[in-house]
C-alpha cells in the first residue's frame, strides 16, 4: 500500500470518517496548503514526510480535502526545525511542560493533525490556549454567580479577544470530527452573545 493511502487510512482512523462540504473545502484551501505543495516549496519530499508521520515524527494532515488532498499547516517543519530535527523534536515538544504525562499527552495530541484550534501550533500557543480557556470558563462562573461589574466584564472580553487572535473560524467538519462545538463556539462566539460589550 502507497503510504499517501496509508495516511489517508490513519486521519480516519482519527478523525473518523466525515464528509466535507464544500464550504469547509473552500477555508481548508484558504487556511492550510497541500502537502506535496509545501514540501516542492521546501525542497521536502512528500513520502518522505508521509513515512515521518506514519512513524509519529511529524503530524498527521490537519484535513482530507473531499478530492483526497493531504492539507497541512504551512508551517508543518517548522517545530522540527526549531528543535534540531524530527529525531528531536518529541523529546523537545515534550520539555516545555513541567509534567511529562501531560507533555506527552499534548504531543499524542499534536501527532493527530488535530490542533486546527490555533493558527500557529507550538508549545506556547498550546499551553496558552488551555490558560486562557480555563480563565474564561472561571470568569464566567464568576459572572454568572454575582452581580456583573464593568471591572470583570472587561476582564473577561479581554480573555476572549486574546483567544480569538490564537484561534481560526473551524469548519462545519471540525463540530463533526469533535462531536460537538469546537472551543470558537464555547468559549469565544457564546460568551460575547451572553456578554456583549
Amino acid at each position: 500500500m502507497d503510504l499517501e493511502r496509508q495516511v489517508a487510512e490513519r486521519f480516519r482512523e482519527v478523525n473518523g470518517d466525515h464528509p466535507m462540504t464544500l464550504a469547509d473545502d473552500a477555508y481548508v484551501s484558504r487556511e492550510f496548503v497541500v502537502l506535496e505543495r509545501l514540501c516542492a516549496a521546501r525542497g521536502r519530499d512528500p513520502d518522505a514526510v508521509r513515512r515521518l508521520m506514519l512513524d509519529r515524527r511529524l503530524p498527521l494532515p490537519s484535513y482530507l480535502r473531499s478530492d483526497g488532498a493531504q492539507m497541512v499547516p504551512a508551517d508543518l517543519f517548522d517545530l522540527a526545525e526549531r528543535s534540531g530535527g524530527t529525531e528531536r523534536l518529541a523529546d523537545w515538544f515534550v520539555a516545555h511542560w513541567a509534567d511529562r504525562a501531560e507533555g506527552a499527552a499534548e504531543w499524542d495530541a499534536y501527532l493527530s493533525g488535530q490542533y486546527v484550534c490555533l493558527r500557529s501550533v507550538t508549545p506556547e500557543t498550546i499551553r496558552r490556549k488551555g490558560e486562557l480557556v480555563a480563565a474564561i470558563r472561571a470568569a464566567v462562573d464568576e459572572l454568572d454567580a454575582g452581580p456583573v461589574d464593568s471591572g470583570r466584564r472587561a476582564r473577561l472580553h479581554g480573555l476572549v479577544d486574546e483567544l480569538d487572535a490564537l484561534e481560526p473560524a473551524f469548519t462545519a467538519y471540525d463540530r463533526l470530527r469533535f462531536d460537538g462545538p469546537t472551543s470558537r463556539d464555547t468559549c469565544i462566539d457564546a460568551v460575547r452573545a451572553r456578554y456583549p460589550r
